[in-house]
């Protein structure tokens, strides 16, 4: 009898899922919009009747679903249970077991970040490897770690928050979260605009950079696109972007030592040259025994979230 697993990645704006084989396959994916009105009260009641009527549509009964994963913009424990999602209007919710009453299948959730870094454990950029730190650089710095296996939650959900390491003493600006001087300030989209305006205001060194900044175009594209030109400025930006999360990175492997770092987000779109300033500062701060440690891109993109959804019940 062939068995079948949904992942299920609830976003701001909308739900991606995806029906999956056990092997990893993708048979199918979609999406809903999520509708967070009324302190989201229809989210999940609109998720189980999505995937009830994907059940339908394909004839899949239901013992032949091994259960529903949902990934979650919130910290979550491993009973399922949210500790508030401030992007869905949730406060603490049972998120396994309010699906299940409505599924009557097992359900699994987790926080998104670290779902995704499952996913490309399971089936992307960490495939092969079973011990996996993902560094998603986009809007700010989300991170997912797993350790033989298995991600690492902890007693409230938050274990992975990697972008809320204080890298720095001495940081004016206050971090999203309130603190200063976290990772995400600099190995952000953002934080890398935040490391370019500093620098540019810094000298008047000549840089093509300074061009971007009168359009109104600086971002973290046009940096590293600078630096694959060889624009000295951008290239020095980037020797900054590199020593931080580099430095944060070989703070995280002195706890967990991964086989493999994963990149992911949207500043990864920069491709390898990325992961060659970040590994050369890795390199320079690991402690001996972790050294051996690999750098690689994320490959699902936007599905690491459905796949480790899939992944959180196939354990």
């Amino acid at each position: 009898m062939k068995k079948y697993c949904f992942g299920v990645d609830v976003g701001g704006t909308t739900v991606k899922l995806g029906l999956f084989t056990p092997e990893g396959e993708v048979v199918e994916k979609w999406e809903i919009p999520t509708r967070t009105e009324n302190g989201g009260s229809a989210i999940l009641p609109d998720v189980a009747a999505s995937v009830t009527e994907k059940m339908k549509e394909r004839e899949i009964a239901k013992e032949t679903v091994i259960g529903v994963g949902v990934g979650v913009p919130g910290p979550v424990d491993d009973n399922g249970i949210v500790y508030k999602a401030v992007n869905l209007g949730w406060g603490v919710m049972n998120i396994s077991g309010e699906l299940e009453k409505r599924l009557g299948v097992t359900v699994r959730a987790g926080n998104d970040a670290n779902v995704a870094a499952l996913g490309e454990m399971w089936c992307g950029g960490g495939k092969g490897c079973k011990d996996v730190v993902l560094a998603t650089l986009g809007t700010g710095v989300g991170g997912g770690i797993i350790v033989n296996g298995k991600v690492v939650t902890g007693s409230k959900g938050a274990g992975g928050e990697i972008g809320h390491m204080h890298i720095v003493d001495e940081e004016e600006e206050a971090c999203g979260c309130g603190n200063h001087g976290c990772l995400e300030q600099y190995a952000s989209a953002t934080g890398i605009v935040r490391l370019a305006k500093r620098r540019l205001a810094a000298s008047n060194d000549a840089s093509v950079l300074r061009t971007s900044q009168e359009k109104n175009e600086l971002s973290a594209k046009a940096v590293f696109d600078a630096v694959k030109d060889g624009d000295k400025v951008a290239c020095e930006i980037a020797e900054e972007f590199g020593r931080y999360l580099g430095k944060g990175l070989a703070m995280i492997a002195a706890v967990v030592n991964p086989e493999v770092f994963v990149l992911g987000g949207g500043v990864s779109k920069a491709g390898e040259i990325l992961c060659d300033y970040v590994s050369k500062y890795y390199d320079k701060y690991a402690f001996h025994g972790c050294k051996n440690a690999g750098f690689k891109l994320a490959t699902l993109g936007n599905d690491a979230g459905i796949y480790g959804a899939a992944k959180l019940v196939l354990g």
